[in-house]
């Protein structure tokens, strides 16, 4: 349980920095709040899910860690990029921020859940 408390709890600080540098800078370039909200809200939901399904996945047989890991990485995809697809259709965000955004929090939120991967491997390394 150790290792996802210490995800969250970087999850957590990582989103505060970026939310505080987001409004800090927000008026200065015009930035549409609500568009980046929605950006970093269908990611951070995103890199959470995914490193769930490694936790839940790790102690798995190698067949199931695979269909489980890459079956949900191809299944976030979709989700993705449906909810994208109907935020754009539906013009529910200013497109410029919202793609600007979404790419830089896939980017950030990407290299923190692999970090944590990372993390939960050399603990299990260290066990055993």
């Amino acid at each position: 349980m150790r290792p996802l408390f210490d995800f969250l709890v970087k999850m957590l600080i990582l989103s505060v920095i970026l939310w505080g540098v987001i409004l800090w800078k927000s008026a200065e370039y015009g930035i549409e709040l609500n568009s980046v909200f929605i950006a970093w809200i269908l990611i951070a939901a995103n890199a959470l899910v995914g490193y769930l399904l490694f936790e839940y996945a790790f102690e798995k047989s190698q067949a199931e860690y695979t269909r489980i890991v890459f079956g949900g990485l191809a299944l976030r995809l979709f989700v993705i990029m449906a909810c994208v697809a109907i935020v754009i259709v539906q013009r529910l965000v200013a497109i410029n921020d919202f793609v600007l955004s979404f790419f830089a929090f896939y980017c950030i939120y990407l290299i923190l859940e692999i970090l944590g991967y990372q993390k939960k491997n050399k603990q299990k390394k260290k066990v055993a």
